[in-house]
């Protein structure tokens, strides 16, 4: 499977509208269009299947579930990841005839795009440098009361910041794609010590994108159960993801009313007390 130019530019839109700086904002581009889980259904639309677009998202989705961008740091680009990291996944896959499903196929999807991700913070550095011209520019322009010139310095400029440093290293990189996969074929077997470890690797990032994440939402042990019940919906009873995800939709509701009732409780409490204070006082 190759990559042609049309599906390169394609890649390339994808990873302009999805940079954080935030082409297609940080709602739509960054947090929806840019996650991996996402990208995976687009890609595969793309490059015309879809079937293995969306388990190469999904796998690659579980090592970055918990990426946040405190104070503007970055420990991986999401749009490398996904427009650049899933294409080369698939070359990868297809050309060395992997099942995308399996655990070797997981691996090395999984380990593509977190070399990849890595990679990409030199894009997003990139971007917002150069996004600082343009940021000197309009300084200038409010100084002069050109205050109409923000429009352009706001929404026409960064485009050349994300085609430089976005389109361009998307478009190459992903074109190139092929080439890269014939090189493993040639220099790296599959029965070779590399690429044993490329694989060992890879099944191992998942848990430690699931471990930051527990590291955030659980503040006390019973949080774990809520956790592990999903598990046992898995290993027990069966339930796929989709199933598994529907009834915690059902349980986040739940809980939603719990604390919506709790916090009126408390709200009406103290209303009473300040009006049992104002009687004592009158």
């Amino acid at each position: 499977m190759e990559i042609n130019i049309f599906q390169a530019i394609l890649f390339g839109l994808c990873a302009c509208l999805s940079s954080m700086p935030g082409m297609g904002g940080t709602t739509i581009g960054n947090y929806t269009l840019g996650r991996p889980l996402v990208a995976g259904l687009i890609v595969g639309l793309i490059m015309g299947d879809v079937t293995t677009g969306v388990i190469i998202g999904a796998a690659i989705q579980v090592v970055y579930i918990a990426l946040v961008t405190p104070g503007g740091t970055v420990s991986a680009d999401v749009r490398a990841i996904s427009y650049i990291g899933i294409p080369l996944a698939i070359v990868a896959i297809k050309g060395l005839g992997l099942d995308p499903a399996s655990e070797a196929g997981r691996s090395m999807a999984v380990a593509l795009g977190s070399a990849v991700g890595t990679l990409g913070t030199v894009l997003f550095y990139g971007t917002a440098t150069v996004n600082l011209v343009w940021q000197h520019m309009g300084w200038k322009a409010v100084e002069k009361g050109q205050l109409n010139k923000l429009y352009v310095v706001d929404m026409v400029l960064p485009w050349i910041s994300h085609f430089i440093c976005s389109f361009l290293p998307t478009v190459i990189i992903a074109m190139l794609g092929s080439n890269v996969v014939d090189l493993i074929k040639e220099y790296l077997p599959m029965d070779g010590i590399a690429m044993k470890t490329l694989f060992t690797v890879g099944s191992l990032l998942p848990a430690v994108g699931v471990g930051i994440l527990l590291k955030q939402v659980v503040s006390k042990p019973t949080d774990l159960l809520t956790f592990f019940f999903g598990f046992v919906l898995a290993a027990i009873m069966g339930v796929n993801l989709i199933g598994a995800a529907v009834i915690g939709g059902f349980f986040a509701v739940i809980f939603y009313n719990i604390k919506l009732l709790q916090l009126r409780k408390v709200t009406v409490g103290s209303e009473g007390s300040e009006i049992d204070d104002d009687e004592e006082d009158i």
